[in-house]
């Protein structure tokens, strides 16, 4: 079998290639090829039996992914994007890579007749806005309130529709926040929902720009990861003509973060979090909703975090390794 990931070099997309290779296979089918690619070559992890390509290209140049297409890959999992304050910032930018780049792809793979592959687009609970009903399900109307929004709702639509004909075997998962994220905080306006927890637990101080009440709709890496793998090996037969849908995550308030940093690491860890309102990073924030109805996800398999306390361990489990 034959993966390609774009936005590989990642932190999700690094993470995904390590379950990939530690799995060994994908839908009973040894994993024998895998090309990753990014705008910055992507890390080499050898391992014995899996032929590695570690690409760098900009995808969003003509003609970028014709090399991949023309090897046919079995599975390609579209992670490239640029986040949510940054293409709010540059529209230009996030068009090309979020909406262009994902059209290139899907007609490469009209081109080379990948009817068969297996598409897995990674999008995100920002395709959601305005005025919403409490609790969402996968058929409430996309109404994003920003650009990274509304380029992520656009390819979905695409994928559903190229997959209605038969062009590629597409699958959109929208992806919930997600926390705790490894590293520095990025350019994504959600980047808090980290680092209000992650600078505190390193010991280090943390800026919360957001009420303390604003909810999120979030999911740990690990989860995160354990979806994408899941989401190449979903029936076709059992997707439906609706490709697209929300991933199970947990409703969590700013608040509850907060109050499980305490219960974990104590009142200093709390004290090291200081709250300095932003307008801006609220505005797109509190647009995305937080309570989701994951019927059809769970009947499919995916599965969420157990509960909030339990995405803390977890980044503790790792970072003590």
């Amino acid at each position: 079998m034959h993966i390609a990931i774009t936005g590989a070099a990642g932190f999700l997309g690094q993470r995904l290639v390590h379950q990939l290779l530690e799995r060994g296979e994908l839908n009973g089918q040894a994993i024998r090829q895998l090309t990753l690619i990014d705008q910055a070559e992507p890390p080499a992890i050898e391992r014995e039996g899996v032929e590695l390509r570690c690409l760098a290209l900009d995808i969003s140049e003509p003609g970028a992914l014709e090399p991949l297409l023309e090897a046919r890959p079995d599975v390609i999992y579209h992670l490239a994007a640029v986040v949510s304050s940054a293409a709010e910032a540059d529209l230009d930018l996030g068009m090309r890579v979020n909406f262009d780049a994902t059209r290139a792809l899907l007609e490469g793979c009209r081109a080379h007749g990948l009817s068969g592959t297996r598409l897995v687009m990674a999008s995100s609970v920002a395709a959601y806005g305005g005025e919403l009903p409490e609790v969402l399900d996968d058929m409430t109307a996309l109404h994003p309130q920003n650009s990274y929004g509304a380029q992520k709702a656009m390819g979905e639509l695409l994928v559903n529709d190229y997959s209605r004909r038969g062009l590629v075997d597409g699958l959109v998962l929208r992806l919930p926040t997600i926390v705790i994220r490894p590293g520095r905080p990025n350019a994504a306006a959600s980047s808090f929902a980290s680092s209000i927890l992650r600078e505190p637990l390193n010991g280090e101080q943390a800026i919360c720009p957001v009420p303390t009440e604003l909810e999120l709709f979030v999911m740990s890496p690990a989860r995160v990861v354990e979806a994408l793998v899941h989401g190449a090996e979903v029936p076709a037969s059992a997707l439906g003509d609706f490709r697209a849908f929300m991933l199970p995550g947990l409703t969590v308030s700013v608040a509850e973060m907060l109050d499980t940093l305490r219960e974990v690491a104590g009142e200093s860890a709390l004290a090291r979090v200081r709250h300095e309102p932003d307008a801006r990073i609220e505005a797109i924030v509190g647009s995305w909703p937080a309570r989701f109805s994951n019927e059809r996800a769970r009947q499919l398999g995916f599965r969420s975090d157990r509960n909030f306390g339990d995405i803390v361990q977890a980044f503790l489990s790792e970072v003590s390794r």
